[in-house]
């Protein structure tokens, strides 16, 4: 949340005022009708400023963040939305500041856009499509509503999605179309979803650009004729102008390098629009004017807060000698004691460190830290040989180990304690001395592929001398091998699984002689590729251990027997002969070298040998039944079992025990994450919501550790860091590494002089997504998600009459399988909704409040039945919006399948793909082979409006069969081969609206010759993405993975187009016409 700024001449500071003459990062400039006033946002609040500049006046000052501020046609009032309630409302003010008023209270977020009157704001809103639209319900597709300046109930305008609207004095609206998902700032891109202009008068749609690239942010002209917008044609945005008929285009600026942004225009003809984080204004005819703005603040702002913070861990370590435990908090490392709350901040920085790991003697602790730009391997070590534990150390002393200019991450002690371990530029293995600091490369980083930062990982050997770690192989990234790797790098690395399923994860056991690793080899798979129910296993190195590990129990009893025998057969044995050799005068006495020779001898650990051949014959699967299997740890000697396992629910804690052949469960919920022993395998440690669980395997109990750790919250520094953290992981893991073609390190230089004047999320978000979105790629931008609202708003599950202007709520439509829906309630279309709770609805009064808080609870509501002039109670449990969209979509599935079958007489089969997931697969399976459906003549496969995830393959495998048997006993025909295929003729249909695999789907589809695609073009979208999760909580999309086809082309920016285009119209999806689907219908039915 940001910081408050309040303004020197309201307040009249003192001399500690704060000026800032050339201030950055101005946000949605508006320009008064009177073109004497300029509102904007900065810093989260919004001010004023004369047109020709001076000092800026601020209007809010509230801690929450207010943007989008809109003038009235009088200029008296100033519309905004503000997150003062936690979601963004729309709030009004006087034009010369004092407390706004609230006039929206959905706990979604609401934007105004334009003032219809003086009396009515127009808004946008994502509420619900109406009851004879087309619609899908998705927050891409918002609604456009008006609310009256006295807060009254809000009125649906349009269900049509129209962005930045501008409204003239006849009613008539520009506005600019949102066709399908892409990041709202984009840029340079040309393709099917890129934004154009259209006009809404008198119930009817008109597009007005149809350039390729981005049209957006239109504005009427004074003439009523022709308008100003903002386009990408020549490269970047500009102002361009042009008549209503489409002649005269006009451009009117020509900025480079950073787009035009919030295009608004004064009655007199001036433009105001916001280019490089500053305020310009432009007169037709003249040359755009920068607006000098000086805004002096109170300096409020803090640059560092001290913290104690008891929970927020991220990653723990558990100290060689048990007594505490070293964690990640906010991107610092920590050590905390096991037994009090004391706990040792060991760094301190705005930058972020991972990857802890303690030496064998405690002494150190290694990490990575990204500092300067580049991950590097840092120790810190406790300075005073008399201090024994980093909780109460006084002195601590860092060294950078890595001195490099390449990614060094995920460093790790050998057991020896004498090198450190760690993955170079995310693939190559190295090893540093830490005695002469010389480097050892263990491998070339070829058969490693590092998707997100943090899944690959590695495991010391118990003698020091080898590391086990995935290995790809020859393009194996989707089903890794387990390696065996010499440290030195002279011999080639050992592929020990070669199973062709995903082997990952792999410990040492039993002192080297096995490893401990996981496999979904005997997994049930995922209906569609989505992953597998994995195992653990032990794979050994050593025969006698194997043999060892296989016996019964009672051969293990026997063995076990002999074998204490042979120990004091041979102690007995050596007694016997020490004591004659002191009869003969030979007893004397080792000198000191000699006991020190013997001492170092005990302590040095055997170098491991490995029988490998045959090593695969040698595995043994330890869990009993398959699962989604987090972490697990084996006993020392090999006995028994732990591990996280869920089968319903979260993770839950289970025991293995391999004498036995027992399984039992230790512990419900215990969480995720990795497990940590100590170093008497009595408890196990982990890192679970944000706090450090302890587990005794004794008693079967857990417990948290608390800890106190100061924490300095730098805000500006960490912005700055997580900003170039972004800039330099784009470099480091963007698809093609020209980055196309992109000025990378122009564009660090043009959006980090912004850093200083951002205080809030909301503004660090969009600077990211204006940097990223020059990338002119898919799955980029960032996210940033505020509290959010206290109560969010629930919903009944009804269709309202948007015409009714009476008390209540007038139901249209009771939505099937919703709260009303369920039960015998006399609840029906054209029932008045009079009160909730007990509270009246009044005609034109806003009720949504009344709802706040109550999804998933029980509410009375008192119904009105006018046909038979009856009024009841009915009590239901209202849902949530989230549920009530996933009814929604069921009823838009639904209605497109009786569409079908009314068109084609029960013909023709449709199936929708909502997304591309085991679970949709699923349904898709489901429907489509059906009894119902496998007696049809074709099936239409709907796709509009996926948003993507990884099934084309499984897709275009269940649409691809080909009958090439039947199966007849005695005559009867009972069956077909293949019988779990699609065996008839297909199409799929596609929109703007698919996205990443949404888009790879069909592109396979159409590439296999499968079937016809129908409907409108889809934008190169189908690349692999990581969101990654940075310190802050905001998200940010890297596309890192390109699939490129066997033409060498990428489908990144590769537009896809159908085999039969079609487009629905605004019109046709307001009054329910779907011709994009009556289209595939005639054309299956030729089939």
């Amino acid at each position: 949340m940001k910081k408050s700024i309040l303004t020197a001449a309201i307040l009249g500071l003192s001399v500690s005022a704060f000026a800032d003459n050339t201030p950055l990062w101005l946000r949605y400039s508006a320009i008064s009708p009177d073109g004497k006033t300029i509102a904007f946002s900065y810093k989260g609040d919004i001010f004023s400023v004369p047109v020709n500049g001076g000092i800026a006046r601020q209007l809010t000052t509230n801690p929450a963040y207010d943007a989008y501020p809109v003038w009235s046609p009088d200029g008296q009032n100033i519309a905004f939305s503000s997150s003062r309630e936690g979601s963004l409302d729309i709030y009004l003010m006087s034009k010369d500041g004092g407390t706004p008023k609230r006039l929206t209270t959905n706990s979604g977020s609401e934007t105004p856009m334009a003032f219809k009157d003086n009396n009515h704001i127009l808004f946008t809103t994502e509420v619900m499509p109406t009851a004879k639209s087309i619609y899908f319900a998705s927050g891409i597709f918002p609604q456009t509503y008006e609310v009256t300046t006295d807060g009254s109930r809000p009125r649906l305008v349009s269900p049509t999605t129209m962005c930045d609207v501008s409204i003239n004095s006849k009613g008539e609206m520009l506005y600019h179309d949102s066709k399908g998902y892409e990041d709202n700032f984009r840029k340079h891109h040309r393709s099917p979803v890129t934004r154009d202009i259209w006009l809404y008068s008198e119930g009817k749609y008109t597009k007005l650009t149809d350039f390729n690239g981005e049209d957006r942010t239109p504005v009427w002209a004074s003439n009523g004729t022709s308008y100003y917008y903002l386009s990408e044609e020549d490269g970047t945005f500009n102002v361009y102008k042009r008549n209503l008929d489409g002649s005269g285009k006009k451009q009117l600026t020509f900025h480079k390098k950073n787009p035009v942004r919030f295009l608004t225009a004064a009655n007199n003809g001036t433009l105001c629009y916001g280019y490089d984080g500053e305020i310009y204004t432009l007169n037709e005819g003249k040359e755009p004017q920068k607006v000098n703005i000086s805004i002096v603040t109170d300096q409020i702002d803090k640059k560092l807060e001290r913290q104690v913070r008891s929970s927020g861990a991220t990653e723990i370590k558990i100290s060689p000698k048990g007594k505490e435990i070293a964690f990640v908090l906010h991107g610092d490392v920590y050590v905390t004691s096991l037994d009090y709350k004391t706990t040792k901040q060991v760094t301190n920085t705005a930058e972020q460190e991972r990857n802890i790991d303690f030496a064998p003697d405690g002494r150190g602790i290694v990490y990575s830290s990204e500092r300067n730009g580049i991950w590097q391997i840092y120790e810190t070590k406790i300075k005073n040989k008399a201090e024994k534990n980093f909780t109460y150390s006084t002195d601590l002393v860092e060294e950078r180990l890595t001195n490099t200019d390449q990614t060094s991450q995920m460093p790790q002690y050998s057991p020896d304690g004498k090198k450190v371990a760690f993955f170079e530029n995310r693939a190559a293995l190295k090893v540093i001395d830490l005695k002469s600091k010389a480097v050892t490369a263990a491998t070339d980083g070829n058969d490693v592929y590092s998707y997100s930062d943090g899944d690959i990982w590695f495991s010391w050997s118990p003698d020091s001398r080898w590391l086990l770690a995935p290995y790809m192989g020859n393009a194996g990234w989707n089903n890794p091998d387990i390696s065996l790797i010499d440290i030195t790098g002279k011999k080639k690395p050992v592929n020990l699984t070669q199973s062709g399923y995903n082997d990952t994860g792999a410990k040492w056991a039993l002192g080297g002689k096995a490893m401990l690793f996981f496999s979904d080899r005997a997994g049930y798979r995922s209906h569609g590729s989505w992953g597998a129910e994995s195992d653990a296993y032990l794979m050994f190195f050593d025969l006698d251990a194997y043999d060892r590990f296989r016996m019964s129990k009672e051969e293990r009893e026997l063995a076990d027997e002999a074998e204490k025998e042979k120990k004091k057969d041979d102690k007995d044995a050596k007694d016997k002969s020490e004591k004659k050799d002191k009869k003969g005068g030979k007893g004397k006495k080792k000198d000191n070298k000699d006991k020190k020779a013997d001492e170092k001898k005990k302590k040095d650990v055997k170098p491991l040998e490995f029988d490998l051949d045959n090593c695969r014959d040698r595995v043994v699967r330890l869990t009993v039944n398959s699962s989604q299997l987090g972490d697990a740890v084996l006993s020392p000697g090999g006995d028994t079992l732990y591990y996280q396992a869920a089968f319903e629910g979260g993770y839950d804690l289970w025991k293995h025990d391999l004498k036995e052949h027992k399984t039992e469960i230790v512990m419900k919920e215990v969480g995720g994450g990795s497990l940590e022993a100590d170093k008497d395998f009595k408890n196990l440690y982990l890192c679970v919501n944000r706090g450090i669980k302890k587990v005794d395997l004794n008693k079967n109990s857990s417990s948290n550790i608390s800890f106190e750790a100061t924490f300095n919250y730098k805000p500006y520094e960490e912005r700055a860091y997580i900003f170039n953290h972004i800039w330099q992981q784009v470099k480091d893991k963007f698809y093609v590494e020209d980055i196309h073609g992109v000025d990378w390190e122009g564009y660090r230089k043009i959006y980090e002089r912004f850093l200083p004047y951002i205080n809030n999320g909301y503004d660090f978000r969009d600077m990211l997504c204006e940097l990223l979105g020059e990338l002119n790629a898919s799955h980029t931008g960032a996210r940033f998600y505020d509290d959010g609202p206290t109560m969010y708003t629930a919903a009944l599950g009804l269709f309202f009459d948007n015409t009714y202007d009476g008390d209540g709520l007038k139901i249209e439509e009771v939505i099937k399988r919703g709260p009303f829906a369920v039960s015998k309630n006399g609840v029906t279309k054209g029932c008045i909704i009079e009160k909730i709770d007990g509270q009246p609805i009044l005609k034109g009064k806003d009720y949504n409040y009344m709802l706040d808080g109550k999804a998933g609870k029980r509410i009375r509501v008192s119904v009105y039945n006018p046909e038979k002039k009856q009024r009841f109670d009915v009590t239901i449990k209202a849902i949530s919006k989230g549920w009530q969209n996933e009814l929604l979509y069921k009823r838009w599935v639904d209605r497109n399948r009786a569409f079908v079958d009314s068109i084609s007489g029960g013909r023709i089969a449709y199936v929708h793909v909502k997304e591309m997931n085991s679970e949709s697969f699923r349904t898709v399976y489901s429907d489509l082979l059906s009894a119902e459906n496998r007696v049809k003549d074709a099936v239409i496969v709907d796709e509009r409006h996926n948003g993507g995830g990884w099934l084309h393959d499984d897709l275009c495998t269940l649409l691809s069969g080909k009958q090439y048997q039947k199966f007849i006993p005695h005559g009867k025909h009972i069956g077909n081969d293949p019988f779990n295929k699609w065996n008839k003729p297909s199409c799929v249909m596609i929109c703007e609206d698919d996205y990443s695999n949404g888009m790879g789907f069909p592109q396979i589809y159409k590439y296999l010759g499968i079937g016809k695609l129908i409907g409108a073009p889809i934008a190169g979208t189908m690349t692999a993405v990581w969101w990654e999760k940075l310190i802050n909580g905001m998200v940010f999309g890297i596309p890192q993975v390109g699939c490129q086809d066997m033409n060498g082309k990428f489908a990144e920016n590769m537009q896809l187009n159908p085999d039969i285009e079609v487009y629905n119209t605004p019109e046709d999806y307001v009054n329910g016409y779907d011709r994009q689907l009556e289209r595939a219908v005639r054309e299956m039915m030729k089939k």
